[in-house]
């Protein structure tokens, strides 16, 4: 039986999958192997390159070339020293040579050569001596290359741009250098690229709608089990196609636990939603992964704007390349998080301090007959944030987005005993967006949360005035039954009692607004 594969290159045989082949443009990158181009692939973690590169080694050699896949990932140990990193890099090269093509002849001389030749020389004279030994022109595949750092990165490109004037007959006719980043990026105390050869920059992306939704059609194939027609419209909005987010939901769904495995059981929106959380709550390593990443500066460069509902991004060019080469920020503008499982992901990692470390009795904002009580609740926070706050702002890393975080992760903490919170952020929005869901009986009732700051030089009225007009678009387009604005006004010299207030505003077509000053 086949099945969704979260782990390792896909095994179509064992996985459900999308043709590796078909993952990128076949026609050009044989046109490039065809013309001795060397080329770049990249794509973010998990998203199916070395699926695609094994199965384009497999095309190659078919077709007459002597094609050998290997990754330099092991030689990351070896930081800043060349020599240890070139005798991982070619006894790799050497056993994947052995095993793929049968060839002895790396695996025999690669260590006579590295003492010959030392470590910025040996890769070039391995290849060239290998490529004048091979009856078949060469094709080098090299996976994780920005896995090496510092000068083993550097040495590896310098030797192979030598040895670029020699193909094919006495250097490979074609590499292709596939990692997270395009190779641009790698300049390595320098100013310019140490690899500048590269013909072509290749990105694979995601799955689209129609390839995600093949890949759950496999499965109903093969077991009868069917998705729901809002589980498939759940697993493409969550995930917009990142392809371990997909396959990680569907995985979840139909195959851990025993009453999901029963095929007479249709897959439903609600079964999506948990296994969505479950991912979550368990911080699985890709998520962890991702998550990881908010530490470095040029990724919070990039995210605290998109958090704090600024108009101005700080982030340069390179930041947001940077981060969208991660897969954290979509390809396409505006700049925002790729899709929403991340955008759940950002918040909730960057509060989860407050989220461990609060307190909560959850019963007290429930009311008798189940519903949940938002305006209790928000008098809560208010009285939190008031008591609070000074204490938390200074725990948070992102600085400027300190009270939208604060205020995620308060309503997270207690609404999720029994409903979810849904998050909508972006670059130049000047607000944060949540829709609290809660179930009721039957049916599921919803609520607008949003968050504005007043800032230094802004004004309140025109700040609440701005804002209640669009908490109430935001009820529009959800019908949510009610609307709550919260307004943190940051502005030096303000006193609590001038910036704590709870009023109602009506927005200009008549729809009732709470705002909630702090």
């Amino acid at each position: 039986m086949r099945s969704f594969n979260t782990t390792g290159p896909v095994k179509p045989d064992k996985h459900y999958c999308v043709p590796p082949l078909e993952r990128f443009d076949l026609d050009e990158v044989l046109r490039l192997v065809d013309g001795e181009k060397y080329f770049v692939l990249h794509a973010p973690r998990q998203t199916g390159k070395t699926s695609s590169l094994l199965a384009l080694c497999d095309l190659l050699n078919r077709q007459g070339y002597g094609c050998v896949y290997t990754t330099v990932e092991t030689a990351r140990t070896a930081r800043d020293d060349v020599e240890e990193a070139m005798r991982t890099v070619l006894s790799g090269l050497g056993s994947r040579a052995r095993l793929t093509l049968g060839d002895e002849f790396l695996a025999r001389e690669w260590s006579g050569i590295l003492a010959e030749f030392g470590p910025n020389g040996a890769l070039g004279e391995a290849l060239t001596r290998w490529a004048e030994a091979s009856p078949k022109p060469l094709v080098l595949l090299i996976d994780e290359i920005d896995t090496l750092q510092g000068d083993p990165l550097l040495s590896t490109l310098q030797q192979l741009r030598a040895g670029y004037p020699m193909r094919p007959g006495a250097f490979p006719q074609c590499v292709v250098l596939c990692g997270l980043r395009d190779v641009r990026d790698y300049r390595i105390r320098s100013t310019s690229s140490p690899f500048n050869i590269v013909a072509k920059s290749l990105r694979m992306g995601d799955f689209t709608r129609e390839e995600t939704l093949t890949l759950l059609d496999q499965h109903t194939r093969e077991t009868g089990q069917a998705f729901t027609d809002d589980a498939r419209e759940a697993i493409w909005t969550q995930t917009l196609g990142q392809p371990w987010l997909v396959n990680a939901l569907a995985y979840e769904t139909c195959f851990e636990s025993e009453a999901k495995r029963d095929r007479s059981r249709p897959i439903t929106a609600d079964d999506i939603a948990e296994a969505r959380e479950d991912l979550i709550v368990r911080r699985v390593t890709h998520l962890d992964q991702l998550a990881d990443k908010l530490r470095e500066d040029r990724v919070r460069r990039v995210v605290e704007p998109m958090l704090s509902g600024a108009d101005e991004r700080r982030a340069t060019e390179r930041d947001i390349e940077y981060a969208r080469d991660l897969g954290l920020i979509a390809r396409d503008k505006p700049v925002r998080i790729a899709n929403p499982i991340y955008a759940e992901v950002v918040p909730r990692e960057l509060g989860w301090i407050l989220q461990e470390e609060l307190d909560l009795n959850t019963t007290w904002y429930v009311d008798a007959d189940d519903s949940l009580n938002l305006d209790r609740l928000m008098e809560a926070f208010q009285d939190f944030f008031r008591r609070h706050s000074e204490h938390w702002k200074n725990r948070f890393m992102y600085e400027e987005a300190w009270p939208q975080i604060l205020l995620q992760a308060y309503l997270h903490r207690v609404v999720n005993g029994g409903g979810r919170i849904e998050r909508e952020y972006g670059l130049g929005r000047g607000r944060v967006d949540l829709l609290i869901t809660w179930p009721r009986g039957d049916r599921m009732r919803e609520y607008v949360v949003e968050c504005k700051v007043v800032r230094v030089g802004d004004g309140l009225e025109s700040t609440v005035r701005d804002g209640v007009e669009q908490t109430a678009g935001y009820m529009a387009r959800c019908a949510a039954e009610a609307g709550h604005l919260v307004v943190i006004d940051r502005r030096e010299g303000r006193s609590w009692d001038e910036k704590v207030f709870r009023r109602q505003h009506r927005s200009q077509d008549d729809v009732p607004v709470d705002v909630w000053g702090m």
